[in-house]
């Protein structure tokens, strides 16, 4: 199948001889497209078979020219535009050139090797970098980005900094924050009052022993703290779960090279690729099925995949060198806020988690979590977008007019602002429902206004009336435009795969405030360039006592059994196994009386109530843990799935009755769990097919949180592709509600076509 590769790549990539490098490779490949120089990057576009496009991405970045620095490399996949030849393009020349922040970026190969060099005046210098790697983002005060403008503005540089840092023909020439042992920011090992009891380098063997004897230690590092423990030590990884507040949610990992990660995961290229690229975010890998190396099972209980990182900074690289045994890495916070970032505050907020606070004097300026990341179809999908891509501008067609704010949603909150063609997506700020998670999202807010001289803008959030940023929103300005969630999904994943004319599009979430003020989540929308009209959705169940309901998926199950049998949900033998004759009452008459049991059509929920009703989990400890225990527990090679069918009133409800009498059927046959699961998942794919062939739209857009499950959207693609429908789904912007802030902006000009008629 021929595709279009689209690359943008930014660093010491021009006057290096690497536009004809880029030629030379793609026509001995015999790509077609063309490279071109601009003020923001080297733009590359390649069409060919996947195949060959895979093994160009990959060549590029091994045999490009040796002087040349690759700091950052975004690539998508796009529709073919048909180029007849390569060509290198005249360099653009643009009016407005506005100054790019780049990303933290990890530690290039030049300092790692001085890292490590007895003889080098760096050597176990923590704060190592030059102009290639290191802090960028999180120690910016304003543009420009000066060393006066950053948090570095405090360390007066030695002469031998001084003169790296003025000699043009040298690596650090005009690098930041460059520092070295004499001059630069130092390490201390405090104890939990804070009491320093090493510092510098006596730290690093100190630290190693606490983590081998399961202390729990906080590090700062370039964005904020992580919270480290041995991960082969059950009970320290047991006890950071205790006191963090997180009972099952999987712990990410940091391994001290990819050799460690290949003897536990399945790495094919292009996931070690983005293990070792600069960006360097969590990537999640498959466990093998066998292997020798420790992982405590606590680390992600239940779960076929690990979530995976190399060392990025200096310091990662110092004590992953000494330790030579993966770590949980996790974000220095209690569960629902945000990471710690300045070490008083760690003190105070990490009170109780943390046993030893190892920190460091060179102030963080905004926090920014790592980003995780995984490979789609031979593609990179971004699934939290945060350290290494933000605040990297995702580049539009200007036909939006008006410079705009985006507030996000609540959950996975990020905000956007778009300048010109240019949308500056935030970092990752997270779930809006404590005090510091707020205050985040307000400082974020602001940071993004005066970094990019925006305070005349028009603000664009969600339709939710009790959204936190929906409602601060509606606080600071008159001159907003509210858009449904679902749509921002949709149009947000139109956008960034740069589809014109008209699409159908698929977003299926948790949850998401209707037009009509229910519970939506399985949306179905016609959208083209101008106009947009909702035409699909399933059918409505209860959700009794609301939000207790998202915890506790057994709640969900008896909510949609009500709607088929009503209140004979009483001698339901399966309600009956899961709640006792007096809380069944209840919930009926919660119903009956719509009494805190909202209506409900989400997909998210769906997946819920399909995992109690087989069995799976009654409860869910994290978001989305039903549902993915659910598809964790899909067996290979079923391709049956349950009846279903479209009720085609003023906009069509896709009834899903058959399918849960059809997986109640199955259970009294005893039919195993795992291939209910599997016909349940075939049969959200087939749902999509039938409708897309139903509205007879060749362009099918997929959005929303439940599209994280690889399951669903690999076989939804193949499927839609196999019917010859295009498909398209997200790759550099999150497809939970981390995309909803690019959505608004994506949606905002859209009319709705119903009060358009």
């Amino acid at each position: 199948m021929i595709e279009r590769l689209k690359i943008i790549i930014r660093g010491a990539v021009q006057g290096v001889g690497f536009r004809p490098f880029v030629y030379r490779l793609a026509t001995e490949m015999n790509l077609k497209g063309y490279v071109l120089n601009s003020s923001r990057g080297v733009f590359i576009e390649v069409e060919g078979s996947s195949e060959t496009l895979k093994k160009f991405l990959l060549r590029l970045e091994k045999e490009k020219p040796p002087i040349s620095i690759i700091q950052s490399l975004e690539f998508q996949i796009l529709d073919v535009i048909g180029y007849k030849e390569f060509e290198i393009r005249k360099s653009e020349k643009e009016e407005e050139i506005t100054t790019l922040i780049l990303p933290d970026i990890a530690t290039c190969k030049d300092c790692l090797r001085e890292l490590f060099d007895p003889d080098d005046r760096r050597y176990l210098y923590p704060f190592i970098n030059c102009t290639n790697c290191g802090p960028r983002f999180t120690i910016i005060e304003m543009l420009p980005y000066d060393r006066p403008l950053t948090s570095m503005k405090n360390f007066k540089m030695c002469p031998d900094c001084e003169r790296e840092y003025h000699n043009p023909e040298d690596r650090r020439f005009h690098a930041q924050p460059i520092a070295c042992p004499e001059c630069g920011p130092h390490i201390e090992l405090w104890n939990e009052n804070g009491h320093k009891i090493s510092e510098k380098e006596n730290c690093y063997p100190l630290v190693c022993e606490l983590i081998n004897n399961g202390k729990i230690i906080a590090i700062k590092g370039l964005g904020g703290f992580h919270l480290i423990v041995n991960a082969a030590d059950d009970n320290a990884v047991k006890e950071l779960r205790k006191r963090k507040h997180r009972e099952e949610k999987p712990f990410a990992l940091m391994f001290p090279d990819i050799e460690t990660v290949k003897k536990i995961c399945e790495v094919n290229e292009l996931e070690e690729r983005l293990l070792l690229s600069p960006e360097s975010p969590i990537v999640l890998l498959r466990k093998k099925s066998s292997y020798e190396l420790k992982i405590s099972e606590y680390v992600a209980p239940d779960n076929p995949y690990l979530g995976i990182m190399l060392p990025y900074t200096p310091l990662h690289h110092i004590i992953m060198r000494f330790l030579g045994k993966p770590i949980i890495a996790t974000s220095g916070n209690l569960s629902e806020e945000p990471i710690c970032i300045e070490e008083n505050e760690a003190l105070n907020r990490l009170n109780g988690i943390a046993d030893y606070f190892l920190v460091h004097n060179r102030p963080i300026l905004r926090h920014c979590d790592d980003s995780i990341a995984r490979i789609i179809h031979n593609r990179e999908f971004i699934i939290r977008r945060a350290r290494g891509y933000a605040p990297l501008p995702y580049l539009i067609d200007d036909e939006l007019g008006d410079n705009l704010i985006a507030v996000g949603g609540h959950l996975k909150n990020t905000i956007a602002l778009k300048k010109g063609n240019q949308v500056f997506i935030s970092q990752h700020i997270g779930d809006l429902s404590t005090l510091e998670s707020f205050n985040a999202f307000k400082r974020t807010l602001g940071d993004f206004q005066n970094l990019y001289e925006t305070n005349e803008a028009k603000f664009v959030g969600d339709l939710h009336p009790d959204y936190i940023s929906t409602k601060y929103l509606k606080d600071q300005s008159k001159d907003y435009k509210l858009i449904q969630h679902h749509l921002s999904h949709i149009a947000a994943c139109k956008l960034e795969n740069g589809v014109k004319g008209e699409a159908l599009g698929v977003s299926w979430d948790g949850t998401g405030y209707g037009f009509d003020g229910s519970i939506w989540g399985s949306e179905f929308f016609l959208i083209d360039d101008e106009n947009f009209e909702h035409i699909g959705q399933f059918r409505k169940f209860y959700l009794p006592s609301g939000e207790k309901a998202i915890k506790e998926p057994k709640r969900t199950l008896a909510g949609i059994l009500y709607e088929i049998y009503g209140s004979d949900i009483l001698n339901s033998a399966i309600l009956r196994s899961k709640f006792n004759e007096t809380e069944l009452k209840l919930i009926v008459n919660q119903i009956d009386k719509k009494i805190n049991s909202p209506e409900c059509v989400s997909a998210g929920r769906l997946f819920d109530a399909v995992s109690s009703l087989i069995g799976i989990t009654d409860y869910s400890n994290f978001e989305g843990q039903a549902a993915m225990k659910l598809e964790f527990s899909i067996e290979k090679g079923v391709d049956e799935h349950y009846e279903f069918e479209f009720l085609k009133n003023e906009i069509i409800k896709i009834n899903w009755e058959k399918i849960i009498t059809g997986i109640i059927k199955d259970i009294e046959y005893g039919i195993q769990k795992s291939k209910i699961a599997t016909k349940f998942h075939n049969t959200l794919t087939e749902i999509i097919v039938e409708f897309a062939k139903y509205t007879n739209q060749k362009k099918i857009l997929l959005s929303g949180g439940c599209f994280q499950n690889v399951y669903l959207l690999e076989r939804t693609i193949e499927r839609l592709k196999q019917e010859s429908f295009q498909v398209y789904w997200h790759q550099r912007i999150p497809t939970n509600d981390g995309g909803i802030s690019f959505g608004q902006i994506a949606a905002y000009n859209l009319k709705n076509r119903k009060l358009l008629n």
